[in-house]
């Protein structure tokens, strides 16, 4: 049975795992006893001097890394939290994000990153729902006071008692200080620049934090979904799962100490994934970017000699893009991890060009991550055109509506299980069930395997338009008008029609310095070799398309509403 139930479990035992589950994956070699935690620790131990992660305020040594998990997990210990009190961190992609999960892992402590675009009304549900006994911030970041937001909400959640400081600016407080034994408060601030630089291993006997942090069997990080409407849904991630994926993914991207891997995308685990699971298995370095602009990034690539990137396919074009104007030395690059939203494959293909780089996809969601990957040594089609092979333990079925499995070489519903799956969600045993009763997750995407069995993703299942009963995806419409010379992105959705039922309308957003006219596209479409009825059959310029809050997906909910009015 479930280690604890169906029922959400106060302390952090992941909902779903049974013992038979622990069981399959352990002798399987999937899972180990490893925690994250320890990976830092060995790379402290084996190469203490050499740089183990930097942003563009601070570099440390994987040395210099342990001390200041040690300390900030010694810090949050000290402030009076217990084991399994959750810690929110609203932080760009920085030092202080990296290794605070990593030091609420060792505290014993459960972590939330949550995006930094999450406001008023974002930040008081997540805190209020999860009973948050910390949130770290930056004071102000982008034009945008955070600390302003956390005290107006903070009267209204009794839970919430330290609010923490990332970065240089601290506001003054009067809090007394900090102390190992809990005197003080800290509901005025307290700096994480002055836990780690104060020594508080001193006054713990030695190895005090490594006794403390959570177990391989559970869970310490907690990710929230993206969407267009309604609560998010918190993801638990347990250690095993972690440690696992980074091992897979470090394999697959054969990382070595000798690697410089490159996180751009906000999001908490996906797009840089490679660099908060893999790179350290591998003991490879990390670089985080606090806020993604290309020309910055190309500088970073060429200055720090990256040669592994995790990134989003918009964050690709972008690149691309100003490398067609502008020269920048990429030569160090030998790879791109890219997930997150579907892969245009001209963008693809132009990005390689310019990069010199392999790009490879991957597959997966917050409800379950790293379910495929491409490899380097695929044919450049097979990486452009598929999301690969699911990674070693993963299974996959592409079933129809009833549920059965489709013939071999057609589109299906994906539905997955293996040892990368969360082990449910947050406090919401109702949706664990519903999700994940049967042991499968259903993704609510389609797709395809190709001959050698790597899968093609179609579109999402709830995006098919079904004209006069014939089904047409989206995701094959936008894939070939991006590949018109005049249109930057494009999206399709369906608009309701009384004859037909629903009809396909298109959104496109131009490139600069073009206008393309509806009969033009249409013809271009029809120039590909696209069936008649699949053809959109009205068409709006936009300038740019809107995307969820994890600036990953295009909002089709609003277009589809849009489309309808």
């Amino acid at each position: 049975m479930p280690i604890g139930g169906w029922g959400f479990n106060e302390m952090a035992r992941p909902t779903r795992y049974s013992s038979e589950l622990y069981d399959q994956y352990t002798r399987a070699g999937y899972w180990t006893e490893t925690t994250l935690a320890d990976l830092w620790d060995i790379n402290a131990s084996r190469f203490p001097g050499r740089e183990a992660i930097i942003d563009s305020r601070l570099r440390l040594t994987w040395g210099e890394a342990k001390t200041w998990i040690d300390r900030m997990a010694l810090g949050l210990l000290a402030l009076g939290m217990k084991k399994d009190d959750l810690v929110v961190l609203q932080l760009p992609n920085s030092v202080e994000l990296t290794l605070l999960r990593v030091a609420c892992e060792k505290a014993g402590l459960l972590c939330l990153p949550v995006l930094r675009t999450f406001r008023h009304a974002e930040m008081e549900h997540i805190l209020r729902f999860t009973g948050a006994a910390a949130v770290v911030i930056l004071r102000e970041f982008r034009g945008f006071d955070h600390l302003a937001m956390v005290r107006e909400i903070q009267p209204r959640l009794p839970s919430l008692k330290h609010i923490i400081f990332a970065g240089a600016d601290v506001p003054e407080s009067p809090s007394p200080g900090l102390s190992h034994r809990g005197r003080g408060t800290s509901e005025s601030g307290v700096s994480v620049r002055n836990i780690v630089q104060t020594p508080l291993e001193r006054d713990h006997p030695y190895g005090f934090p490594q006794r403390q942090k959570t177990p391989w069997n559970e869970y310490s990080l907690v990710l929230h979904t993206s969407g267009t409407t309604g609560a998010p849904r918190l993801a638990e991630f347990p250690v095993c799962c972690n440690v696992y994926l980074g091992r897979v993914t470090a394999e697959i991207l054969s990382l070595t100490p000798e690697d410089i891997v490159f996180g751009l995308s906000p999001a908490g685990l996906g797009p840089t994934m490679p660099a908060h699971l893999a790179a350290p298995v591998s003991a490879s370095k990390i670089i985080m970017q606090e806020h993604f602009s290309p020309e910055d990034a190309l500088r970073v690539i060429e200055k720090e000699r990256v040669t592994v990137i995790g990134a989003v396919p918009a964050q690709l074009a972008m690149l691309s893009s100003v490398l067609a104007a502008k020269k920048y030395d990429t030569g160090s690059l030998r790879l791109v991890r890219v997930t997150g939203s579907p892969l245009a494959y001209h963008v693809g293909k132009e990005a390689e060009e310019r990069l010199g780089a392999k790009l490879i996809q991957s597959y997966g969601s917050v409800d379950f991550s790293g379910i495929s990957m491409g490899r380097p040594d695929d044919p450049q089609d097979a990486r452009l055109l598929t999301v690969g092979y699911p990674n070693p333990g993963n299974e996959m079925r592409l079933v129809d509506d009833s549920g059965r499995d489709v013939p071999e070489g057609e589109v299906g519903e994906i539905w997955g299980r293996g040892p990368t799956a969360i082990s449910g969600y947050f406090k919401d045993p109702q949706s664990t069930q519903a999700v994940w009763g049967d042991g499968w997750c259903r993704m609510g995407d389609l797709g395809k395997f190709d001959a050698a069995g790597r899968l093609m993703i179609v579109g999402r299942k709830k995006d098919v338009i079904i004209r006069g009963g014939q089904n047409i995806y989206p995701a094959e419409i936008e894939a070939l008008l991006v590949t018109h010379p005049g249109v930057a992105a494009a999206a399709v959705v369906g608009m309701p029609d009384p004859v037909m039922g629903e009809r396909a309308c298109a959104f496109v957003a131009p490139k600069q310095g073009y206008r393309p006219g509806f009969a033009e596209l249409t013809a271009f479409l029809q120039a590909k070799g696209i069936a008649p009825f699949k053809l959109p059959e009205r068409m709006e310029i936009l300038d740019s398309l809107p995307m969820v809050a994890d600036g990953q997906k295009i909002d089709k909910k609003l277009l589809a509403r849009r489309a309808a009015q």
